[in-house]
Formats: C-alpha cells, structure tokens, sequence
C-alpha cells in the first residue's frame, strides 16, 4: 500500500528535523490531459520530501517516441494502454511498475455557451452542427484522444461527413484550445479536459461502447535510479492523489 505523500513532511517537522539537504529530481513524461491534476499532486510531494519533479506534457504517441529513442524520464503515465505497450516493447519498463492509474470520458465541447446540446449517437449530425466551421481534434492517428474521438465518430456513422471538418492539433490541449479561443466551435476532448477550461462548454458525451476504454496506465522507466523515482509513483495511487483526479474528473482505477 503505498504511502501518502502529504503526510511525509509532518513528522520531520514535527520532530524538528530538516529535510534532506541533497534533493533527487523525478522525470515524468505525462499525457497534456492529466496537467490539471498532477501538477498540484507534484507540487506537494516536493513540499512533503524536497525531492523536485519534473513534467513534461505531450501527446502520449511523441512521448512514447521519445522514450524509445532515449530520452531521460524516470516515469511515464500515457493516455493509451497502446503507447505504454510500445514503450513497454521497447525494454524500457521496469518490471512489475506498470498499473492501470486513471479512465476518463470523451465529450463534445463548444466554445458558444448558448450552443445546443447534442446527443451523440448513431448518424446524429454533427457537420451540420459545424455550420461550416471545424471541428477540433487531436491527432486522430497518434494522439489516443484524437484516436478515441476517430473511433468514436466512425463508430457511429458520422466520420466521413466531418472528416473535412476537422482541425487537427498536437495534443488534447491544443485541441481544447481551439475551442476555447473560438477558433473551432466544437471540439472532442476528455471531460476532465472540458472541466478545466471556463472557456468551452460540453454540449455532449459520448457512449462509452463507441469507442475503446480511455485508461490511463503509469510506469517506471529503466533509467528512474533515485529512491524518489518510485515513490512518486506510489504517491499517484495514494488515497491523497486520488482525491484529486477525482476532482478534476478522472475515475481512479487502482
């Protein structure tokens, strides 16, 4: 079971002890949709034990690819179970880290508050909702929320009316912010995604049988060396971190 992280800092200041003087770094290479969320999970495990963490956001298929080709992270939490099996092909797990950490949803946003709202389902007519204007996208042959979104749409008979529609962007966060900044006015992207952005409004969810689960798998990578490495990743599954990804949307798997 791992330990809650919050909790490290209170009995070393409660004894009157300083923390260690020599800090370890942790290298995270995170899907750009869990920012919201593991940014302030980060900023308290270095308050708790003044080890420092560093994330870099990225589609999950560039992070993937810059794993393989040797990039120095220590950990790497994906947005597809299928990137986590490349990497994990690759030889760069560590053996016996990998876990299923988070699931989401994918929604339809708008970046119009007074847009109607849309159920997606079989032929429902998303190209007319467009009115002529795109539809944002993350890559929908790399990124896993483009691919979701693809799938999705295909899934229910509307693809190759809004194929020509859509803008396609690096990242879901790129995407949401297309929408966001009127751009696009409607966008795919994952609910927690839409919840932490005031400038767009989900005006629709999509069936979870359209598309593959959305499941966010965590790992420690071969080169993690420092204690600090593996008990950041226990932190993520601590009661603590789940408290929030919850609160930003994510359903906590472990």
């Amino acid at each position: 079971m791992p330990r809650p992280f919050l909790a490290v800092a209170g009995p070393l200041l409660a004894a009157g002890l300083a923390l260690p003087a020599a800090a370890d770094e942790v290298v995270v290479f995170a899907a750009a949709s869990l920012k919201t969320a593991l940014d302030p999970i980060a900023q308290s495990f270095q308050q708790a034990t003044g080890d420092r963490v560093t994330i870099s956001y990225a589609g999950s298929n560039a992070l993937a690819q810059q794993i393989l080709q040797g990039a120095p992270a220590d950990i790497f939490i994906s947005a597809s179970t299928e990137w986590m099996d490349e990497v994990e092909k690759g030889g760069d797990l560590v053996e016996g880290t990998r876990a299923d950490l988070l699931g989401n949803r994918l929604v339809l946003v708008a970046h119009d508050a007074a847009a109607p709202q849309l159920t997606p389902a079989q032929g429902f007519d998303l190209a007319g909702a467009l009115n002529g204007g795109k539809l944002a996208m993350a890559l929908v042959d790399a990124v896993p929320a483009g691919q979701y979104g693809k799938e999705a749409l295909t899934k229910l008979g509307v693809w190759d009316q809004v194929e020509p529609h859509v803008a396609q962007a690096d990242n879901v966060r790129a995407a949401l912010a297309l929408v966001a900044t009127g751009e696009a006015p409607l966008g795919i992207v994952y609910a927690t995604d839409a919840a932490a952005e005031p400038g767009v409004h989900v005006v629709g969810t999509f069936p979870e049988d359209s598309h593959a689960p959305i499941t966010y798998p965590a790992a420690l990578l071969k080169n993690a060396a420092d204690e600090a490495d593996r008990a950041f990743l226990d932190a993520l599954g601590a009661p603590e971190a789940g408290t929030l990804f919850r609160q930003q949307g994510f359903t906590v798997l472990n």
